[in-house]
């Protein structure tokens, strides 16, 4: 009877080693308590960095000559619509607020 009960620790022994072997080779933490815990999420790499890579870089954003010709030519594209009478209502005169004066 002594041999199966030596034989049971050690055999525990050699799994708890194994265990804790493993947990520091990948890096994994022992849960003794067999509660939740969030060190599987906080382990996992972050994806944004993964994703902002994806996108190439806008110049845009960076040089002042292309946004202010942008705007130029969204200035001059709404005067020419404005000229022809297709230009967005002034304030308090479009469709919606003819509805509610009816």
């Amino acid at each position: 009877m002594a041999s199966g009960g030596l034989k049971k620790l050690l055999s525990l022994a050699i799994t708890e080693g194994v265990t804790e072997a493993r947990a520091r080779i990948f890096g994994h933490q022992i849960n003794t308590t067999g509660q939740k815990s969030a060190h599987k999420l906080l382990r996992k790499k972050l994806i944004g960095e993964k994703v902002a890579q994806w996108y190439p870089y806008d110049i845009k954003k960076d040089d002042p000559l292309v946004m202010a010709r942008q705007e130029q030519e969204r200035l001059s594209k709404l005067e020419m619509l404005k000229r022809r009478g297709k230009g967005p209502p002034k304030k308090g005169q479009g469709r919606r607020a003819a509805k509610r004066n009816k």
